[in-house]
């Protein structure tokens, strides 16, 4: 039987589950891991197909979702930055007595721009999955760069996160390509709207992917859910802004007890 990589670390008596975004691997969270440590017990996972879990092949949304959920502690924080806020999401919807909370991370319910919803334009999705049968390393890199694009730290960010994904080998471009899918297909808005669990949304005000007018928007359609924009940060708040993006979780965990 198949096994996603998994690592568990902390010390602290509720449980958090980690989950990074397209192309990239568990790694993206060394830089928050010893600050959050005392306070969750920390649940770092490579998603079906990324990093070391590299014996997947492409899966549908819910695949991964009940993948990582075979895997994972009987109740838990779920925290998904990105593309994982899709997969936290989905494990939020379908086993809400597995969710202590939801945390969305520079994440949409619909990455893609709609008649009066921003996003990112389907085009250029499928501009990126062209591209990645052409230049694959480039292509991931090209998205990488975009995700810190902006902020004060911009160069270093970019380098952290390129350095976490070539520390293992490339995802499958299958894999790759099935994850753009993803991201150009799924709209959660209307089944989260009807979401009964704490859910905290956090984001960058600089994010280029996922931009911040949609925060309004959500606020309007989920009032039950909380969000919270980090200033100067793009699409990566837990590199660029780590004791902000800490408080947050922290705040939500004694909100939770």
């Amino acid at each position: 039987m198949k096994n996603l990589w998994w690592q568990t670390t902390g010390t602290g008596n509720c449980h958090l589950v980690l989950l990074h975004g397209w192309g990239l691997n568990a790694g993206v969270w060394h830089c928050i891991v010893k600050e959050l440590a005392s306070h969750f017990t920390l649940h770092l996972v490579d998603l079906p197909g990324f990093g070391r879990s590299r014996d997947y092949g492409a899966m549908s949304l819910e695949e991964m979702a009940q993948q990582v959920l075979a895997q994972a502690p009987q109740k838990a924080v779920w925290l998904g930055w990105s593309l994982g806020g899709l997969v936290a999401s989905r494990v939020a919807l379908d086993h809400p007595e597995r969710v202590q909370a939801l945390v969305t991370v520079a994440s949409s319910p619909c990455f893609s721009a709609q008649e009066e919803w921003p996003g990112i334009r389907p085009e250029v999705l499928a501009g990126f999955q062209q591209q990645l049968s052409e230049d694959f390393q480039r292509t991931v890199e090209r998205f990488l760069a975009l995700q810190t694009m902006g902020t004060d730290t911009a160069r270093q960010d970019a380098r952290t996160l390129k350095s976490t994904v070539l520390s293992l080998p490339m995802p499958d471009v299958g894999v790759l390509n099935g994850g753009l899918e993803i991201l150009k297909t799924t709209d959660l808005r209307a089944p989260l709207a009807e979401l009964d669990l704490p859910h905290l949304r956090l984001y960058g005000y600089l994010d280029g992917l996922v931009p911040r007018k949609i925060v309004p928007l959500l606020d309007a359609c989920w009032p039950r859910s909380e969000s919270q924009v980090i200033a100067k940060a793009a699409h990566a708040p837990f590199i660029s802004h780590p004791q902000e993006f800490c408080q947050a979780l922290v705040a939500l965990r004694q909100r939770l007890e």
